[in-house]
């Protein structure tokens, strides 16, 4: 089936204004999976591979949102929730880290954090990143979980308490140094 767009396709009959999304968009789209996923690269990277194929396919009726780079948040948390939820993958994640350099001040805060997300069940994982790290607000989060407001607020106040019984004593190493 041929789409047509607004702007002249490339010779590979992609629309340019998808291309330009998914360069814009890619790595923070990875960078999301890579949290939800406890640390998992090779996961993250499919994930976000998977959230940009199913957004292609939609692109046109997507690309008219006032806010494409959320929905596309959206499609991601909403494949990592189906990814685990299937639990059909061989693959398991590890204690090792894909080779990249970090810019991060405190390394040992980040991983004991990743190491701590890692932990939690899937759904706890997904509030917490979507609230704390992606900085959405508590509509926003429910919108993309397709929870309740209020199922939002108390999932992220228990998801907070088990990553703070997760962490344990190294909570009061990390807020000390």
């Amino acid at each position: 089936m041929h789409r047509t767009t607004t702007k002249s396709p490339e010779p590979g009959g992609e629309p340019l204004d998808f291309r330009e999304f998914a360069a814009a968009r890619g790595r923070h789209l990875v960078r999301t999976a890579f949290l939800l996923t406890g640390g998992d690269a090779h996961l993250a990277e499919d994930l976000a591979q998977e959230a940009l194929g199913k957004l292609y396919g939609k692109w046109r009726r997507i690309a008219r949102l006032d806010n494409p780079a959320g929905y596309a948040q959206t499609v991601l948390v909403n494949a990592f929730l189906s990814h685990r939820r299937r639990r059909s993958s061989a693959e398991h994640v590890t204690d090792t880290f894909a080779e990249a350099a970090v810019s991060d001040p405190d390394p040992a805060l980040r991983v004991t954090l990743l190491r701590a997300l890692g932990e939690l069940p899937a759904h706890d994982r997904a509030v917490l990143v979507l609230r704390f790290w992606e900085d959405r607000s508590v509509e926003e989060t429910a919108a993309a979980l397709r929870i309740s407001v209020s199922a939002a607020r108390s999932r992220s106040a228990r998801a907070l308490t088990r990553l703070r019984a997760v962490l344990g004593a190294e909570l009061d190493d990390l807020a000390r140094s």
